[in-house]
């Protein structure tokens, strides 16, 4: 597989004119893959819903390659939208703010604000120079799956739905970004990821403020989400050990732990996870991906720690866990 590093100037040629000619291409962010067309393409981005199976209402992440970009996508950029992208940009940092006039319904799901951000990866960024326009990317996956965090996930996931791939390693943050919108000049944290409550709150010196039911609509947080087609049980450390000898006498499991593999188990699969969040989060969609291949009944995962720094990996594991609603239709073209 390639490094970073290991991405060519023709690569990314061959990239950008796939773009420029309205189709599909799949690139590495720091978070995840991103499955991505011109921002400013209606039909480009159309083939992007198809692909992935997405509900037309679901709004897309606009990928900018400058902090600078942001004043052409949204109608209004308040103070605090500028604080955070001069201490998160380039980085896993999305931001909801209202947008522009002829911002196309496509990226936002019908609704008035849309969601941008700078990655910091050095191929997204490259490829969007090179570019030198928007890339609207969702990750580049079927509609509430799990994230792919490298080529191979997305080949396996999209085969010839995707008309290029840029491999450029795997993605060293693993899950999806932070997304931040404000309400009354506070920040409401949509979704969570690496960059933290605790640290978007000190660097506005601003207390965070719940989301309400008319936040806006974002990606990833569908009660059933990042999901293995494999049925996902989360236990909780003091009921682990009795939950995983019931459930192995029934039939095969696979297990995400932060404990070794016990001589007496009965599972069928034994992954052990990182007992450092940034790690655990880095590696849980490949080792999710493992294990929903390995022919199980069940996954089982050991809960993470009640803590700030463990918020963005519980609530990917709670999502990924929850029993899944009916199947979302595909958007409209699909």
């Amino acid at each position: 597989m390639l490094k970073q590093t290991d991405v060519s100037e023709e690569q990314i040629e061959q990239a950008v004119a796939v773009l420029r000619a309205g189709g599909l291409v799949a690139f590495p962010t720091e978070t995840v893959y991103g499955l991505g067309a011109d921002a400013s393409n209606a039909s480009a981005i159309r083939k992007v819903f198809a692909a992935k199976q997405r509900p037309a209402d679901h709004p897309l992440i606009v990928h900018l390659a400058e902090t600078a970009g942001i004043k052409n996508w949204a109608s209004v950029v308040p103070r605090e939208a500028w604080q955070l992208a001069e201490a998160h940009w380039p980085g896993p940092l999305t931001m909801v703010l209202p947008r522009a006039s002829h911002v196309s319904d496509e990226l936002t799901g019908g609704q008035s604000t849309i969601a941008l951000r700078v990655p910091s990866h050095p191929v997204a960024h490259r490829l969007l120079l090179a570019f030198g326009g928007a890339i609207a990317a969702p990750s580049a996956n079927r509609f509430g799956r799990l994230s792919p965090t490298s080529a191979a996930h997305v080949r396996e996931e999209l085969g010839d739905e995707v008309d290029y791939i840029l491999d450029g390693g795997d993605c060293p943050v693993g899950i999806e970004s932070t997304i931040v919108a404000f309400r009354n000049g506070r920040p409401v944290v949509l979704r969570p990821g690496k960059i933290t409550a605790d640290q978007i709150a000190e660097t506005l010196q601003s207390e965070v403020a719940p989301p309400l039911a008319s936040s806006p609509r974002v990606s990833g947080t569908l009660p059933s989400h990042y999901a293995p087609r494999t049925p996902l049980r989360v236990v909780e450390q003091e009921a682990f050990e009795s939950k995983l000898r019931r459930e192995a006498a029934r039939g095969p499991v696979a297990v995400l732990a932060r404990r070794g593999r016990p001589s007496n188990t009965r599972a069928a699969l034994w992954q052990v996870a990182p007992e450092a969040p940034e790690a655990y989060a880095r590696h849980l969609y490949g080792l999710l991906r493992r294990m929903d291949s390995a022919g199980c009944e069940l996954i089982i995962a050991e809960a993470v720690p009640d803590l700030p720094e463990w918020t963005a990996i519980r609530d990917r594991l709670t999502r990924a866990s929850a029993e899944e609603a009916e199947a979302p239709k595909a958007a409209s073209g699909a």
